[in-house]
């Protein structure tokens, strides 16, 4: 499927620009460059999920901040990601640039790393920034090779969970977090949207030895629109994908326990490796006329399907579903794991031990029998979000890192370091 404004980057060929051929001519900087702001090359491997919709947010507010930005990730082919590709490549200047990437470590990550560096040496980035685990091995990969030949991008990480899901006791979560020791000392500026991303990646990894700041997700202003519930709407509501560490498993172990007492509906939004296992637990405890799958759909339209939200997780960074659930207001049930704590704060809404069935189907009879507490706890989530999670002020924040990072780091980031001090 071709997108306009959408490159699928090719091998090198032909000559780059001429002032790529000149590394001297790399370290001068225009005027009319200092006033345009940074240059910005976003990398992910998969476009999907929170840390998609996180780069997709990010990279749209720092082109209408005036930086030129690019954004390079997987070839996925799916016919939703690619529409909202095609939508982020409208909204930024230097476009959206698709690779190969494998999901697994193998030799295609080292082809990926390579158009991961063309891209960024034919855009003369002045920012590399990483996100996610393969994302950010790529984008710190070849700043690093970009400073062996004169051009000195800054390199930016943001996990995103990433490798730090993975325990420090298993042979591969031992070789990650190896790995992940040995790319920060090519990394510039650490960003965590969580406290608890921070404190996990310094228990599994060290204590960083580079700039470290924490920086939470952020929605707009078009996520507190209202929205309206479908006629058929279920009684509750799950969005996200389909596998272990979400916990669907659980919630359907709870529904069964309530709904022998009260009959009680769920819809099931997305899509994953666990479906068809799900299907048959639901089938096995005689719920599936209460529960329906409807597959994957963006989080706006899938939130007409259903009153209240669920977040059953086992493991969560800081979900984007439950900012955007608690900006609609919608009333909410979750696990008090990773980040979560951070967003609920003290709202008052119901955190409950992931994995404990028991414990959600108690906080789920609580919740539907009693609707004032639901409309409180959702009305004060709502306005927590809306002070203190928002695009803009999360916008300003990496911002904030970047200028940071050019002036600790001048000799590698000449260009900004440059500009932000003309442009202060």
């Amino acid at each position: 499927m071709h997108l306009v404004g959408v490159s699928r980057y090719p091998a090198r060929s032909g000559r780059l620009p001429a002032r790529e051929q000149d590394t001297r001519q790399q370290k001068r900087v225009s005027r009319s460059r200092v006033k345009s702001g940074f240059r910005i090359l976003h990398s992910l491997r998969a476009p999907v999920g929170g840390l998609f919709r996180h780069v997709c947010d990010l990279a749209a507010a720092q082109s209408r901040a005036g930086h030129e930005v690019a954004v390079v990730c997987a070839d996925t082919g799916d016919a939703l990601t690619n529409s909202r590709l095609d939508e982020l490549s409208k909204a930024i200047s230097l476009g959206v640039h698709r690779v190969a990437m494998g999901r697994d470590v193998g030799f295609a990550d080292a082809r990926a790393t390579r158009r991961v560096y063309d891209l960024a040496k034919t855009l003369a980035v002045d920012v590399v920034h990483g996100h996610g685990a393969k994302g950010g091995a790529y984008a710190r990969l070849a700043a690093r090779a970009l400073r062996i030949t004169g051009q000195a991008p800054l390199c930016v990480y943001t996990p995103h969970g990433g490798s730090l899901h993975y325990g420090t006791t298993s042979l591969q979560g031992r070789c990650l977090m190896a790995l992940e020791r040995r790319l920060e000392a090519m990394t510039d500026a650490l960003i965590f949207e969580s406290a608890f991303a921070a404190a996990r990646y310094t228990a599994a990894i060290g204590r960083p030895h580079t700039l470290c700041r924490v920086i939470p997700n952020g929605v707009g202003p078009a996520d507190f629109e209202p929205i309206a519930l479908d006629d058929d709407a279920t009684d509750l509501l799950f969005i996200g994908e389909l596998r272990h560490l979400k916990g669907v498993d659980v919630l359907l172990d709870a529904l069964a326990r309530v709904d022998r007492k009260r009959p009680t509906s769920l819809t099931i939004v997305g899509s994953g490796p666990g479906g068809d296992r799900l299907r048959a637990q639901a089938r096995c405890l005689g719920i599936d006329h209460q529960v329906r799958f409807v597959g994957a759909h963006p989080a706006r339209a899938a939130f007409k399907m259903g009153h209240m939200v669920i977040a059953p997780s086992r493991a969560e960074s800081f979900p984007y579903i439950l900012l955007e659930a608690g900006a609609l207001g919608r009333p909410l049930i979750t696990t008090g794991v990773g980040g979560i704590p951070e967003i609920v704060g003290d709202s008052g809404v119901p955190m409950v031990s992931p994995g404990d069935a028991d414990a959600l189907a108690t906080a789920l009879f609580d919740m539907l029998d009693a609707p004032d507490a639901r409309a409180k706890t959702a009305a004060a989530l709502k306005a927590r979000i809306a002070t203190l999670f928002t695009i803009e002020t999360m916008t300003a924040a990496v911002h904030d890192v970047y200028r940071a990072a050019a002036e600790q780091w001048p000799l590698r980031a000449a260009n900004g370091a440059r500009r932000l001090k003309l442009s202060a």
